[in-house]
């Protein structure tokens, strides 16, 4: 793979491949998931035997070469407010709020999952920017592996024969 060209429906495609994608790996951890249309939240995981039940916003992005390190939009604040939403939906379902970020790459792609409280103690910068963020740079990403309430998993791309 050599570059990425995306589809008219890769934003769509890319956000259900990212929500599929932590929706196996948690169940390959004893959680019971479901996806959800709701605002605020995409997946519902519940873990009984560590009684945790996560509400996770997911956000994944397609990054093109020289753009790997761009980070990644997490919450407006003006007009959507989506921190607000995130914990709104999860009050209504008796869940702890969680972010999950899926960024793929041409060669790569990293998932990252942790709780709202850890972001919002370790990584959300000034309280007020009208965007918050998720950085992706070399600093932040080795940030992230040396934090164990940061999960993180790392996929290698391989095409033996593929367009």
């Amino acid at each position: 793979m050599n570059i990425i060209e995306k589809s008219s429906r890769h934003q769509k495609i890319i956000g259900d491949f990212g929500e599929s994608l932590i929706c196996n790996f948690l169940s390959r951890r004893k959680f019971e998931v479901v996806s959800v249309d709701h605002t605020g939240i995409d997946i519902i995981a519940s873990n009984p035997t560590a009684k945790q039940r996560l509400g996770i916003t997911v956000k994944s992005r397609t990054r093109k070469k020289g753009k790997e390190e761009d980070s990644v939009n997490i919450f407006r604040q003006k007009q959507k407010n989506d921190r607000k939403k995130l914990e709104d939906a999860c009050e209504a379902f008796a869940c702890n709020p969680w972010i999950a970020v899926y960024v793929e790459t041409r060669d790569s792609a990293d998932v990252y999952l942790t709780s709202l409280k850890n972001y919002n103690a370790k990584y959300r910068g000034k309280k007020g920017k009208a965007v918050e963020v998720w950085k992706m740079g070399k600093k932040d990403r080795d940030k992230y592996d040396k934090d164990p309430e940061v999960k993180h998993i790392r996929i290698k791309f391989c095409a033996t024969n593929w367009w």
